[in-house]
């Protein structure tokens, strides 16, 4: 068997723990419920995404890229994008805005949102009458979140984005809580949608990808903490119909995300830039 260069078996690599995380949940979200609508989407979003993570990277920068990530992006936008129709268009386009984003929006050399995040966030923006995002739970199964949960918490802690993940699930509690309290209504019906698949998706995937979060500890908790209030401001604004939102209304965490991640990331690569360095001289 491989082995890392630190001893441990390669397989226990975070990048390859979750490619095998977002494979489990496609797994299980297809063979339990159907969710995926028809592997051609699949097919069309892991084909493009790949494709064109391969032309891009070997183009602009001279090498292949590892594409754990355009497999990821992939499988993410199969099970999240979903049409009102039966068309592949949103899967074909998602998945090439996905990849594309990270070569052409970014700054200092790091893209500043999470590939699959912007890809949805601009299709239901842009073609809300086309594109939605898959609502679905798990129900109650408890064996499915259990195993989903467990190994996810586990690979996002040899991740070493735990804290991100944790940070997130806590704020979105304690604010369905008090949406809860504004609103009435069930309050399992304000938590129930952290068990589902489109959540599973953005707390282990979205909000914790390395390359589109800020550089702190203390930062990506703080980023998070703000995108589940921005995400509970939507929530409120569709209960009392607050027009200036509407557009929002069609997937809060996403475009919440999409909001508040880009702005931190700029700050963050904005303010390094500015530290002075060890070796500048001492007016």
């Amino acid at each position: 068997m491989s082995e890392t260069r630190a001893g441990a078996p390669a397989w226990t690599d975070p990048k390859y723990l979750i490619v095998f995380l977002i494979t489990l949940v496609l797994v299980v979200g297809e063979a339990r419920y159907s969710i995926l609508g028809g592997y051609e989407r699949l097919a069309t979003t892991l084909g493009i995404c790949i494709a064109i993570e391969v032309l891009l990277s070997w183009w602009l920068r001279g090498r292949v890229a590892n594409l754990a990530s355009a497999y990821i992006t992939g499988i993410s936008l199969a099970l999240l994008i979903k049409p009102q129709a039966n068309i592949l268009w949103p899967f074909a386009l998602g998945a090439f805005l996905a990849i594309a984003s990270k070569y052409v929006l970014t700054y200092r050399g790091r893209h500043l949102w999470n590939p699959s995040n912007f890809a949805i966030a601009l299709l239901v923006l842009v073609a809300s009458n086309s594109v939605a995002i898959l609502s679905h739970q798990w129900g109650n199964d408890i064996r499915i979140n259990l195993v989903i949960w467990v190994f996810g918490l586990a690979v996002a802690s040899r991740a070493r984005v735990l804290h991100v993940t944790l940070t997130y699930v806590v704020c979105f509690a304690l604010l369905a809580l008090l949406r809860h309290a504004i609103v009435g209504g069930p309050l399992l019906a304000e938590l129930a949608p952290i068990t589902g698949p489109m959540y599973q998706l953005f707390v282990f995937f979205m909000v914790t990808d390395p390359r589109s979060t800020v550089s702190t500890r203390s930062g990506r908790m703080v980023v998070v903490a703000i995108v589940a209030l921005v995400e509970t401001v939507i929530r409120l604004a569709g209960d009392f119909q607050v027009g200036l939102l509407r557009p929002l209304y069609p997937s809060p965490p996403i475009l919440a995300l999409a909001i508040v991640g880009p702005i931190a990331m700029w700050w963050d690569l904005y303010r390094q830039a500015r530290r002075p360095t060890a070796a500048s001289p001492v007016s």
